[in-house]
C-alpha cells in the first residue's frame, strides 16, 4: 500500500511528470545559498519540528525550523514509530476488521509520512551534501522498513482474511476498493514467498535502493560539472543578449570571469542548439549532452544501469512474472507488455516517416550553407530557420510577451478561475525552503478555502532538471487533512530587476504543471491511499496534458500574452502563426519520445540472463531502436540510459505513459471543444467526475464516467499530424 511506507510514490517523479515529452528543459542557473542549515549535531526530539503536526495552516511544514539535522533522526523515529504501531495491528487479538486493520494502517506513519514528503521535496528542489549524504544512508533503510511491514506475515493474514469475506462486510466502494488495493499491493510485494525467497527480496531491494540513488546523483551532478565552457562573446553570436548575459553571469559564479558557461538540461537536447551559429560550437554542447553517464570517471552511470535493470528482472521473476515491465505494468491501465508495444508500434512508422520528410527540408537549407552532411547537432538550428521560411516566424518573436508572472496570473490562474470558480491569494506570511518559493492559498467560489499552492519558478544547480508536481500534504477525510501541493519549473531566473521572459514550451509546461496540481487540490477522498495523483502512472499525465489546452484558448491567450514592457497583445498575425506551427517538427518531437519510451521498454523486457554487461550497455541501446525501427541518427532518443532519470525512479517501464495519457488527453480536448470549451458547467463536470476522484476508483472507469464512451485515439494522431493515408 502506498500510504504504509513514506517512501513509496513520494519522489517527484513518481507523482508527477519530469516535464512534458516535448518541453525542452531549461538549464540551472547559478549557485545560489540554500535555506537550509548546514549539518549539525542531531537536534533533541523536543526541538525538531518534523516529529510534531505543523500548526501552520493546512500542517503546511515549517520550512523556517526544518534544518538539515532535522531529517536522520525524524526518519530513525518515524521508522520506530511506524513499525511499533503496525506490530500493535498485527498482534492485537480482536479479529480483523476494516478499521483496526486496514483503516489503521492508513493512520500509522505520520512522522515517516511527514518527514519523507519534506525530505524528498527538497531533494529534489533545493539539496545539498548534507541532504544527499542524508538521502545515501537512508534509503537501503528505508527499503527495509518496507519489507519489514509489507512481509509481515500475521499482518498478511489479516488483510487476508478480510481480503477474502470482503463482500459481506458491508463497505462503501472507497473501503471495499482499499481492502482489494492492500491485498494486491501485499502479493506483489512478496507476502506470499517463502523465507528463503524472502530473505533474497529484501536483499534485492536494499541494493536497488542503493542503485537508483547513486544513478541520480550521478546524473544532478555531472549534468553540473560538464557545464561548457566558451571564451568568447563572438562564439555566442545568435544567442539573445539575456541569454548572453545570462551565461555570463553563470561564468562568474564559477570563478570564471571573463568566459561564458552554457549549462546543460537533464534531456538530450539543449535550447542553445536551436540559434546558435557556431556549428563547432553547437557540435560540443551537443556531444557533451549525449556522452553523459558514459564517458568513464566518478560520474559513470553504465555499471549502475547493468546492475540495477538486473536485479529488477531477478526481483519480477521471484515474485512470478515473466519480466520488470510485465510485473509494473499489471497495476497500469495498460495492463500489459503487449498493449504497450502494440501502442508504439502502432505510432513509430508515422513518426519516422515524418522525421525524415523534416530532415530533407533541413538538408536542403543547411546545403545553402555549405553543409552536405546534416548532423543532429543541426537539427534545432535549421528546423528554426525552416520554421521562419514557412511561417515567417521567429521562436524568439514570443518571448516578449511571455513574461513569467503575467503568465501565471493572468494565464494560469485566470483559467482556472473561468473553468472551475477557485480564486488566489498570495500568502507572504507562510515560510518557504528557498526565496524564490511563493505561496498561495486556493479558495472555492463560495470563499471557502481548498488548498495551499507553492510555486518554484527558476532553476538552479541545487535543482533538479525538468518540471514536476508535488504534495506536502495529501488530502483525505480520514485524518482531516487538506491538500498542500507544490508546482516546480526549470526557467532561467533572470538577472536582478529584468523580467523572467519564457518561451512557448515554458509557458505550456507551467499549465501542465498546474494541471497535475489540480489534480491533488480537488483531491475529495477518504483514505490517504487515493489522494489526489495516486493513481497509475500512465493516466497521472492525462488531467495535466489536459490544462495544456487552455494556453492556446483564444479567450486565455489573449489574457495574458501581452508585451512585458508596452502591454500591448500580442497581434493576431503572429498568434496565428503560433496556433499554425502547432504540428510543426512533430516528427522529430515523436521520434525522440518513442525512442526513449522504447530504450525503456527494451531493458525492462529483459530476463536477468539477457541484461548485458556494463561495456554493451551503449551498444545495446543502439540495437534496441534499430529492432524497433526507429534509429535515426539525425534524432537521437530524448534521454539516453545513463542519463535516462525517470526510468530509474518513478516511471520504470513506464515513460510510455506520456503518450498513453495523451490520447485520453487529445479525446477529452475534443468533449471541452464540443461542449463549448471554458465554461464552468465542464470544469465542473471534469472536477466531480475525475480530478476529485483521485484513485478511489479504477482510472478508466473515471474516465468513461466522465467521457461517456471508450478514448478515441485519432484525435491523437491528428493533434501531432501522424495520420496515415
Amino acid at each position: 500500500m502506498k500510504r504504509l511506507v513514506a517512501t513509496l510514490a513520494l519522489t517527484p517523479l513518481a507523482l508527477s511528470c519530469a516535464s512534458t515529452p516535448e518541453q525542452k528543459d531549461p538549464p540551472p542557473a547559478a549557485v545560489e545559498e540554500t535555506p537550509v542549515t548546514d549539518a549539525q549535531p542531531a537536534a533533541p526530539a523536543a526541538q525538531n519540528p518534523l516529529l510534531v503536526k505543523s500548526t501552520l495552516q493546512y500542517e503546511m511544514p515549517p520550512f523556517d525550523q526544518i534544518k538539515n539535522e532535522h531529517f536522520q533522526p525524524a526518519f530513525e523515529q518515524g521508522m520506530k514509530e511506524q513499525l511499533a504501531e503496525v506490530d500493535a495491528i498485527a498482534n492485537q487479538t480482536e479479529p480483523p476488521t476494516f478499521d483496526n486493520t486496514l483503516a489503521a494502517m492508513q493512520k500509522s506513519g505520520a512522522v515517516l509520512q511527514r518527514t519523507s514528503r519534506v525530505f524528498f521535496a527538497l531533494v529534489a528542489a533545493d539539496t545539498n551534501e548534507d541532504l544527499e549524504k542524508v538521502r545515501t544512508d537512508m534509503a537501503p533503510k528505508l527499503a527495509a522498513h518496507e519489507d519489514a511491514i509489507l512481509l509481515n506475515d500475521k499482518l498478511f493474514a489479516r488483510i487476508k482474511t478480510i481480503y477474502d469475506t470482503r463482500d459481506t462486510l458491508g463497505l462503501d466502494a472507497e473501503a471495499l476498493r482499499l481492502v482489494e488495493i492492500a491485498h494486491r499491493d501485499f502479493v506483489r510485494a512478496g507476502a506470499n514467498l517463502n523465507p528463503e525467497q524472502k530473505e533474497r527480496l529484501k536483499a534485492i531491494n536494499a541494493e536497488l535502493a542503493t542503485l537508483e540513488t547513486q544513478f541520480s546523483q550521478n546524473v544532478l551532478n555531472e549534468v553540473n560539472e560538464l557545464a561548457v565552457v566558451v571564451d568568447t562573446k563572438e562564439e555566442l553570436d545568435g544567442l539573445s543578449d539575456a541569454d548572453i548575459a545570462a551565461a555570463a553571469a553563470e561564468a562568474k559564479k564559477r570563478n570564471l570571469e571573463g568566459k561564458y558557461v552554457i549549462a546543460l538540461l537533464n534531456t538530450s537536447g539543449q535550447p542553445a542548439l536551436a540559434s546558435l551559429k557556431n556549428r563547432a560550437l553547437r557540435k560540443r554542447l551537443h556531444e557533451t549532452s549525449l556522452s553523459r553517464g558514459s564517458r568513464g570517471g566518478k560520474f559513470d552511470n553504465t555499471e549502475v544501469l547493468a546492475k540495477t535493470v538486473k536485479l529488477r528482472a531477478e526481483k519480477a521473476q521471484l515474485l512470478g512474472y515473466k519480466d520488470h515491465a510485465t510485473y509494473t505494468l499489471e497495476t497500469q491501465t495498460a495492463r500489459t507488455t503487449e498493449a504497450v508495444n502494440k501502442r508504439l508500434a502502432l505510432l513509430a512508422p508515422a513518426a519516422i516517416k515524418n522525421a525524415k520528410k523534416e530532415l530533407k527540408d533541413l538538408e536542403k537549407l543547411a546545403k545553402k550553407d555549405g553543409i552536405k552532411d546534416l548532423k543532429s547537432w543541426d537539427w534545432d538550428y535549421y528546423t528554426e530557420k525552416v520554421r521562419a521560411q514557412r511561417f515567417s516566424f521567429d521562436a524568439a518573436q514570443l518571448r516578449p510577451y511571455f513574461e513569467l508572472e503575467t503568465v501565471l496570473k493572468d494565464g494560469v490562474f485566470f483559467a482556472a478561475t473561468k473553468l472551475y470558480g477557485i480564486t488566489f491569494k498570495r500568502r507572504d506570511d507562510l515560510p518557504t525552503y528557498h526565496e524564490d518559493v511563493r505561496v498561495y492559498e486556493v479558495f472555492n467560489e463560495d470563499g471557502t478555502s481548498l488548498a495551499l499552492f507553492l510555486f518554484d519558478p527558476y532553476a538552479r544547480p541545487s535543482k533538479r532538471g525538468g518540471a514536476w508536481m508535488n504534495a506536502y500534504v495529501a488530502q483525505n477525510k480520514l485524518n482531516a487533512q487538506r491538500p498542500v501541493v507544490a508546482n516546480h519549473l526549470n526557467v532561467t531566473k533572470p538577472a536582478e530587476g529584468e523580467p523572467a521572459l519564457m518561451t512557448f514550451d515554458e509557458v505550456t509546461t507551467m499549465f501542465h504543471e498546474f494541471g497535475h496540481a489540480l489534480h491533488g487540490m480537488f483531491s475529495n477522498v477518504t483514505y490517504p491511499e487515493f489522494a489526489g495523483t495516486t493513481v497509475p502512472r500512465d493516466f497521472v499525465e492525462y488531467p495535466s496534458q489536459v490544462n495544456e489546452m487552455w494556453a492556446i484558448w483564444p479567450e486565455v491567450l489573449k489574457n495574458y500574452a501581452k508585451h512585458h514592457k508596452t502591454g500591448e497583445p500580442m497581434p493576431t498575425e503572429l498568434l496565428d502563426k503560433v496556433l499554425a506551427t502547432q504540428t510543426f517538427n512533430e516528427g522529430f518531437a515523436t521520434t525522440e519520445y518513442l525512442e526513449a519510451s522504447l530504450i525503456d521498454q527494451a531493458w525492462h523486457q529483459l530476463t536477468p540472463e539477457q541484461v548485458p554487461t556494463a561495456d554493451k550497455v551503449m551498444a545495446f541501446e543502439q540495437a534496441a531502436l534499430k529492432k524497433a525501427g526507429v534509429l535515426l541518427e539525425e534524432v537521437p532518443p530524448r534521454y539516453r540510459s545513463t542519463y535516462f532519470s525517470h526510468i530509474m525512479a518513478g516511471y520504470s517501464a513506464g515513460y510510455y505513459a506520456y503518450i498513453w495519457s495523451e490520447v485520453l488527453d487529445a479525446d477529452t480536448v475534443e468533449w471541452f471543444k464540443e461542449n463549448g470549451g471554458l465554461k464552468r458547467q465542464n470544469g465542473d463536470h471534469f472536477r466531480q467526475t475525475l480530478l476529485s476522484r483521485g484513485g478511489a476508483e479504477e482510472a478508466m472507469v473515471l474516465f468513461k464516467t466522465f467521457r461517456g464512451k471508450e478514448p478515441a485515439i485519432e484525435p491523437l494522431l491528428k493533434r501531432r499530424g501522424l495520420m496515415v493515408n
